[in-house]
């Protein structure tokens, strides 16, 4: 009814956040997070596959029931957001391969499941984690830490889903 295993991913081609959390009746456990780095002398297309490869085998390894996903922001640095753009192809990409599922969240409502507000800090969404969710082993990397929490979301608002049907 509910997805018990989730894939939650900060993408990014510098560095991406992975994280695998997983619900066992009302207690989530983090079972595995990593910071994907790539050099930022490679190619782009090098690195994408490299990200590519990490999401896939992360993929393979854990076999979440669904992938969550941090949207993109549009600030003002489009450079930016548009290498953040080609990383989320890349992880929707091994995600359809590998036929799981695949929800986008944006940062603010990744941040109100969290903490409670939308102009919460990073420091105050790992400390949510930790205190307000009695999560254990979250990781001290942002993008990591970014990962849970988009993974925490997924499991939040697709418990809310079944309990509204």
């Amino acid at each position: 009814m509910f997805d018990s295993s989730v894939l939650g991913v900060d993408p990014g081609v510098a560095a991406t956040g992975l994280a695998v959390v997983v619900r066992g009746g009302a207690a989530l456990r983090v079972v595995w997070s990593s910071t994907v780095r790539t050099p930022a002398g490679l190619a782009e297309p090098e690195r994408l596959r490299r990200l590519h490869e990490a999401v896939r085998a992360a993929i393979l390894r854990h076999r979440p029931a669904a992938v969550a996903l941090e949207a993109v922001r549009w600030n003002r640095n489009v450079t930016s957001a548009m290498a953040v753009s080609r990383a989320t192809g890349v992880v929707l990409l091994a995600a359809a391969q590998a036929g799981v599922p695949v929800e986008e969240y944006g940062p603010l409502e990744v941040k109100m499941a969290v903490t409670g507000s939308g102009a919460a800090d990073k420091a105050q969404v790992r400390r949510a984690l930790v205190r307000a969710h009695g999560l254990r082993d979250v990781p001290i990397q942002p993008d990591a830490t970014d990962a849970v929490a988009v993974a925490l979301c997924h499991l939040s608002q697709v418990r809310l889903r079944g309990a509204v049907r």
